[in-house]
């Protein structure tokens, strides 16, 4: 940001060109570790050259928590009321209701005026597709997800042996994989896509992979959501890659009781924490900033 603002009260800043209100930047948001409202803005803003093109052409959907974690939290897909015109949004059709009718107006991500915007309400989590918006449509997948979810009992070591599972699936069809732990449980495995499959194209062969591996490792991994099965194994779940669903941004926050984030990792380090040579956890702001130095 252009100019530092200051701790509570609304006051304007400049982003880039761009006029922004920001507010009571000394509000706790995360009570476990005392991190402030303008510590977090901090952190996106550092963090922005990463963010921005993950989020790039993609609807986002904020989970907004407006009294910081330990207060109730809602998610909003539309445009917020009174967005400022330079804002930019685009409407779709048929996503946000289970009838296919409904119309959302949902915010585009452009910068980082747009990003400190944003999170000024309160919008701690960003959520977008795996397509990007083509023509003012949504456009074919440009990626597969492959959530992995660890049941009670398991944790991020259990995930990373079902990770490279997944890697040497994938890689055998000429797809490259990258984790990103998702900084709440469990980890996501992206595979970039060139565009020219249906979302229900790239459903079908993510569970058809899930399938596969729940019938190869039984002991290790589950496809359907069935909680008397998922003790000790790991939800593979296929089920992101639908055009309505979305999923946790990288270098996104999490609303959580520590302000941790969505991180690309390295897959030596899934290997290792996969061999128990060492373990993997969730990382904070602060490790996720030391990864981008």
């Amino acid at each position: 940001m252009g100019q530092r603002p200051q701790p509570g009260r609304k006051q304007q800043v400049q982003v880039e060109g761009r006029t922004v209100a920001v507010s009571s930047l000394d509000k706790v948001v995360y009570p476990g570790t005392g991190t402030t409202k303008g510590e977090v803005l901090h952190y996106y803003v550092q963090v922005a050259p990463a963010l921005l093109p993950h989020l790039a052409g993609r609807p986002v959907t904020r989970i907004r928590w407006p009294e910081g974690v330990s207060g109730d939290h809602f998610f909003e897909k539309n445009l917020p009321a009174g967005a400022p015109d330079w804002l930019s949004s685009v409407t779709i059709r048929g996503h946000g209701s289970r009838s296919g009718r409904e119309e959302v107006t949902y915010p585009l991500v452009a910068d980082l005026a747009a990003l400190v915007y944003l999170v000024n309400l309160g919008s701690l989590e960003l959520h977008v597709p795996q397509w990007r918006v083509v023509d003012g449509e949504p456009g074919n997948p440009d990626r597969l997800v492959i959530d992995l979810d660890p049941g009670p009992g398991a944790g991020l070591g259990e995930c990373s042996a079902v990770a490279l599972l997944v890697r040497d699936r994938l890689s055998a069809i000429g797809l490259g994989v990258s984790p990103v732990t998702s900084g709440s449980k469990g980890m996501q495995l992206y595979a970039e896509l060139d565009g020219t499959h249906t979302s229900q194209e790239v459903s079908e062969v993510a569970r058809t992979l899930a399938q596969q591996l729940a019938e190869d490792r039984p002991d290790l991994v589950v496809w359907k959501m069935t909680k008397s099965l998922r003790p000790g194994k790991v939800l593979l779940d296929w089920s992101q890659n639908s055009s309505a669903k979305t999923t946790i941004c990288p270098w996104s926050l999490r609303g959580r009781d520590r302000p941790t984030v969505a991180v690309p990792r390295d897959w030596e380090e899934v290997e290792q924490a996969a061999a128990a040579e060492e373990e993997l956890h969730q990382l904070t702001t602060e490790e996720a900033l030391q990864r981008l130095d």
